[in-house]
Order: C-alpha cells, then structure tokens, then sequence
C-alpha cells in the first residue's frame, strides 16, 4: 500500500512517501480502506517530539482520524461490517500505523458507522475534535437552554464545539482574531461572534446575557484567559480547558472570586476522557452527524504526496478549517 511515515522526528521534511506492506486485521479489528485522512495538532506533537516525548515506534504511519470503508474483518468481527462506511478514530494510538496510508487496521469499536448521507470529509473531521469538543460541553450536565462562551471559535475543537452545542440547544458566543475564523464560527451557527483583539469580551458577554453571564466556557487557551472567563461567568459556570499554548505554563486564578462565584474548572484530554464518557460522545456525536447538524469547516485538502505541505500548514496555523488528506 501507498503510505506516508516518518522514523525519525522533527519537522515536515521527515515525512516520506512509500509502499508499505498491506496490513491484516487481527481478531477483534477491522481494515478500513481509507478515503480519506485528517489532520490534527496531536499528530504534529508526536511527529515532533512535544515536551520531550521520543519515538513510540521505530516507525510511525501518522494521523488518527479518517474515514474511508472496511473491506475485511478479524476474527471475532462479523463478515457484516465488510463495506460499511465508517469514521475512524484512535487509529494510530497504541500501535505504529495510523491513517496516513491506503489502509489501516484498528479495533472494531474505533471504526463507527458513517452512513448514506455522511460524505467522508465530515467523517475524517470528527475523532479528536469532535470527540474533545463534546467532552467539554457535556461532562457537567445538559446544555439545552445554557449559554456557551467558546474560546477560539476558528479551530477545529472550537468550530465542533460550535455545532455540538447549537445541534444540543444551546446559545453559543465564539471569540475570533480575524475575519476567516469569524466567517467560519458564524457558519457553525454561532449565535455572537467577539473578536478578541478589538472588542471587550466581559462587556459584549454581559450585554448578551443580560449581566448574567455564560454558564459553560469551552477554552483553547485558559491559562491566558482565566481573568477573561471568570469575568463572562455566571454564577456556578464551568470552564472546561482542552489546550495551552505553553506546556510549563502555571495557572493562577483569583481565589475569592473565583470561590463566591461556585465556578469550576475541568481539563480535557482526548486520551483520557473515561470511556463511558468516550462511548456516550461517540453516539452522541454520530447522532449530530446523521441529523446534518455536523457540517464543519474544511480549510484545505492534498494529496497524500503532499502531507508535508498540510504539516506545515497545520503547524503554521495558517489555515482556517480542517486539514484533509486524500488518499
């Protein structure tokens, strides 16, 4: 098969084009011939070597998301699946061979069923950021009726975020830095778009709510707004952290204010949500889908020779939307 892999880290440049061996599903998996693959930070992380982390095999397919079709099944696997249409996640987690390749082999369970309806670009865009997204929005409660505040409403977690809350109920504000992400957060059916260069956030929060303030915050960068979100808080609001942009950096937060208010604060990462957490997001998630409620955003597609141009594009956050990789 045609495949994308790397065998030492660093930037772009490692990634080489190549034939690998078709791989064959073990028991309880499934082969999916992939469609397409799709792009996130965490595979620039481990292509790279973030904070200090080494290769975890000699050999590394990239890319955890995609979708594409499963033409053969394991032991343990019913024949039934063969053709089924399919969105992919964790492909490449505890194993060396993601999704950056013609076929990829992985458990059953991460192979979910797409449909009909469904193209596969929307499928390749679901995994991390729709499955973080969810996670964020819902570990403390239904957000039907809620107000949503979502930091970084231009990214891939944040423009999910977007459609899962408004496919869920919610009324949801997103901050922007420019005018992309702001066309892209309004396309999401965000009901209040803020740009966080020129216009004050609290106060546009507070005009919307009616001085209440919002009772979820989904956040990109906590640490950096944690002054920001404790002001657009209403009271008992939950901050849900899924990123930094400094790995050593250390939270502070005003500790009075923070404890008057009955605020809470919860950090997600996608490798650690509880699985029936994870399970209740995946329904929950395939559901938006099949209602045509999941339409993201798509900022560029390539080739597989061209992976290297999507990794540089994604590391340079010069793209708003997802990053796709046909195969």
């Amino acid at each position: 098969m045609k495949a994308a892999y790397y065998e030492k880290q660093g930037g772009p440049e490692v990634l080489t084009i190549g034939e690998l061996p078709d791989p064959e599903p073990g028991h309880g998996q499934v082969r999916v011939k992939v469609a397409i693959s799709g792009l996130n930070p965490t595979d620039l992380k481990t292509r790279g070597g973030f904070a200090g982390a080494p290769m975890p095999f000699p050999k590394i397919v990239p890319h955890q998301d995609g979708a594409g079709t499963i033409d053969k099944v394991g032991p343990g696997v019913s024949p039934d699946r063969i053709g089924e249409r399919v969105w992919l996640y964790k492909a490449q987690t505890g194993q060396p061979f993601g999704t950056a390749a013609e076929y990829v082999t992985l458990p059953s369970e991460y192979a979910v069923h797409l449909g009909d309806k469904a193209s596969f670009e929307v499928g390749a865009s679901l995994g991390i950021a729709a499955i973080t997204a969810h996670r964020c929005l819902f570990a403390d409660g239904d957000i039907r009726g809620r107000r949503v505040l979502v930091q970084g409403g231009g990214g891939a977690v944040g423009t999910a975020a977007i459609l899962l809350a408004k496919w869920a109920g919610a009324e949801v504000a997103a901050t922007i830095s420019r005018d992309e992400q702001a066309k892209v957060a309004s396309s999401a059916g965000a009901d209040l778009i803020i740009n966080r260069k020129t216009d004050d956030i609290p106060a546009r929060i507070k005009e919307w709510t009616n001085g209440r303030g919002v009772d979820r915050i989904v956040d990109v960068d906590m640490a950096a707004n944690i002054d920001t979100d404790i002001a657009c808080l209403a009271p008992s609001g939950v901050v849900t952290a899924y990123a930094t942009e400094d790995p050593q950096v250390r939270l502070s937060m005003p500790f009075l204010k923070t404890m008057f208010g009955g605020y809470a604060f919860r950090f997600v990462f996608f490798y650690s949500i509880p699985d029936d957490a994870f399970r209740q997001a995946v329904r929950e998630v395939s559901a938006c889908v099949a209602a045509g409620a999941y339409q993201p955003a798509v900022g560029l597609t390539v080739s597989l020779d061209r992976i290297a141009e999507a990794h540089a594009a994604q590391a340079a956050g010069s793209v708003v939307g997802k990053i796709l990789v046909t195969l």
